[in-house]
């Protein structure tokens, strides 16, 4: 039976509010598409606003000398950012801020050599600059320490400008629907109905575009798919609060082929140093505990930074599901994932599995529209949702709320 429902129609319609969708919303909306997103909750809540804002060349992913394919996807990435932080790129990114440009990548004691091997190398050679002396961070400046500290060319954001930023780019087309009903027909097309404070409105698209990361797996659940399947890999992030602490944002080299520890760094409400903890750590914290990290992270601080005084320090956890699209063995996606589906002709399902990598999930996106030689129509849909549906708020960073109650 046909829906007497009021139909809007637009030419795309991305759902999931984090980093991904606002990136592709601006190069949707740029491109002259009459597009929206759709959040239910808050803007860059959970996955975008839980990273740790690093935009990185693939390095980190090299330690051994040996850059691979998600390193090669990755090199790009940092140069491609700054035109935009410049005001030069596909997106206008001015109004995000950079805290810290360049990152460091520094070795304890005996891995010093192989740090140097391994900056030196071929793959390596170019990306990466020694520092010595007065050149180090604060931190790391200190007689005790003992290794060596390098500049790498990547840089880190701060998540709440970014969010913010993309948001006010793509004002007007970023609606909170209080609820999303999929639908799909028996031809395969996809719609959906919307409830408006002016009740139900059905929505149809040339093209739907999950970028909900952890969601879409709901989402496609409500069309009755298992298909693209995800995967999902833990972390558990510590937070660690200090009037000691100055600012770091790096990578401290381990014996794997993984980043020991990696730092970053934000002012507290109080002016207090917090330092947001991933690399192993929170690699194997998500197996653990908060109680049991904190034991943890207080035995690994202790060994970096024996000169730092930690006794009064405040610690938090955050346990994060990275959603991403299954792999064989579940290997860390080499690149941005953007599948079609076959039961649903009009439905694109994506991933960008890094932050770093979330333009390309856009060119994957809009490379996909323009191979199915859609054009902008120069509807009205946009304008017509916008005046049933409000915006949807911004999310904070764990940081920003972690340490509220210890005011």
């Amino acid at each position: 039976m046909a829906s007497t429902l009021p139909v809007i129609e637009l030419d795309l319609v991305v759902v999931g509010g984090g980093v991904a969708g606002l990136w592709l919303i601006n190069r949707l909306r740029s491109a002259g598409y009459d597009a929206v997103l759709l959040e239910s909750r808050a803007l860059g809540g959970e996955q975008s606003m839980a990273s740790q804002g690093m935009i990185h060349g693939g390095i980190k992913y090299g330690l051994s000398g040996q850059l691979g394919a998600a390193s090669q996807a990755l090199a790009e990435m940092p140069e491609r950012w700054r035109r935009c932080l410049s005001g030069n790129g596909e997106v206008d990114l001015r109004h995000t801020n950079a805290l810290s440009e360049p990152l460091c990548l520094w070795s304890t004691g005996g891995l010093g050599a192989r740090v140097q091997t391994m900056l030196a190398s071929r793959a390596l050679r170019g990306r990466n600059q020694r520092l010595i002396d007065d050149q180090r961070p604060q931190p790391l400046n200190h007689p005790q320490f003992r290794g060596a500290v390098y500049a790498l060319s990547d840089l880190l954001l701060d998540i709440p400008s970014l969010v913010a930023n993309l948001s006010s780019n793509a004002h007007g087309a970023l609606l909170r629907p209080t609820n999303i009903r999929l639908k799909r027909d028996h031809n395969g097309d996809v719609s959906m109905e919307l409830e408006t404070p002016a009740g139900l409105q059905e929505v149809r698209a040339r093209r739907f575009i999950f970028t909900a990361g952890q969601g879409n797996a709901d989402l496609l659940s409500q069309l009755g798919l298992t298909q693209p399947a995800m995967q999902t890999r833990p972390l558990r992030q510590l937070m660690v609060k200090s009037r000691h602490l100055r600012p770091l944002f790096g990578h401290c080299l381990g014996k794997g082929s993984r980043p020991r520890l990696t730092v970053s760094s934000h002012r507290a409400c109080d002016g207090d140093w917090i330092w947001y903890l991933g690399g192993e750590l929170a690699e194997t914290g998500a197996q653990l505990s908060h109680t049991e990290l904190v034991t943890q992270g207080q035995a690994e601080l202790a060994q970096l930074f024996p000169w730092l005084d930690w006794q009064q320090a405040q610690w938090r956890s955050l346990f994060v599901q990275r959603a991403e699209p299954l792999q064989n063995n579940t290997q860390r996606p080499e690149g941005a994932s953007l599948q079609s589906v076959p039961e649903c002709n009009k439905l694109l399902v994506g991933w960008p599995t890094k932050l770093t990598l979330a333009p390309h999930l856009a060119d994957l996106a809009l490379a996909e529209v323009r191979r199915a030689e859609i054009l902008p129509t120069g509807t009205a849909g946009c304008r017509a949702l916008n005046t049933h549906l409000p915006v949807p708020p911004l999310a904070d960073a764990p940081w920003q709320t972690a340490f509220e109650e210890a005011k």
